[in-house]
């Protein structure tokens, strides 16, 4: 499939390098939702903002890769909160505890979109835009597509999600008027397969929803998470600026 770069191979490198790097540029926000305490991380852009970009986390729930993604969404010129599905402190550390705390909101969606929607608010209660972005990764990415269903985000331009999970769960479907969704999938993945990723395109061709569909030669689930086994930067690089092309073109520039 032909990518489209928004910046250089070797200026997405030295982002990314930075970004691993890099000290943080924003704050933990407090915010509740359904009676609960929930943390989030906010970090301003740099100058003017071009847009609010909300990130949800994957399995771990917030942590500090979610934290560096919002830093460099912020060095990009965006406003961008990273939320919190499983609650201030709740941070699973083995795999059953990971599972455990996925399970609960995969089995209650109503839940799910409550705390995505509450952490929406908390974005927006932080910055001064109000269109925005939702993107996610693994399990956030499978939550971003939960709320795309949903269709009850207000001003909200355009879904994101990176190697997330992508069954459309049964009586689920998505609005005529869902905004455009870019998926990145690694061709490699072993947890969610290519014939996922293209039920998935047919799905939304069928509704006449606006997608985009990028599949990375060899790359594994959780291929963006710097710092892991499963990373490869070629895929990460070129994802993140399909994404920063994404954002310029359903934010930044307000087209629809």
């Amino acid at each position: 499939m032909t990518k489209r770069l928004g910046v250089s191979i070797g200026a997405a490198v030295t982002i990314l390098a930075a970004g691993a790097t890099m000290a943080s540029a924003g704050e933990m926000v407090s915010y509740s939702a359904a009676g609960s305490e929930y943390e989030g991380y906010y970090a301003p852009a740099e100058g003017d903002a071009k847009g609010l970009v909300l990130v949800i986390h994957d399995w771990d729930g917030l942590t500090d890769y979610e934290r560096t993604r919002a830093d460099m969404l912020a060095e990009m010129g965006y406003d961008a909160f990273s939320l919190d599905l499983y609650g201030a402190g709740n941070r699973p550390e083995t795999t059953e505890a990971k599972k455990a705390e996925t399970g609960k909101l995969y089995e209650d969606r109503e839940a799910m979109r409550t705390r995505i929607l509450a952490g929406l608010e908390a974005a927006r209660g932080q910055s001064d835009e109000n269109m925005a972005v939702v993107m996610g990764y693994c399990f956030g990415g499978a939550a971003v597509l939960e709320l795309a269903r949903s269709g009850q985000a207000e001003n909200v331009t355009g879904y994101a999600t990176f190697h997330g999970g992508l069954s459309t769960p049964e009586g689920q479907s998505y609005p005529d008027d869902t905004p455009p969704i870019l998926i990145s999938h690694g061709g490699a993945d072993t947890s969610i397969s290519i014939e996922d990723a293209a039920t998935l395109a047919k799905t939304l061709e069928d509704a006449g929803i606006t997608y985009e569909l990028d599949i990375y030669s060899g790359a594994p689930h959780a291929f963006t998470v710097f710092g892991s086994d499963r990373y490869q930067e070629v895929a990460d690089t070129k994802s993140w600026a399909d994404f920063t092309d994404f954002l310029e073109r359903y934010l930044a520039s307000g087209e629809s």
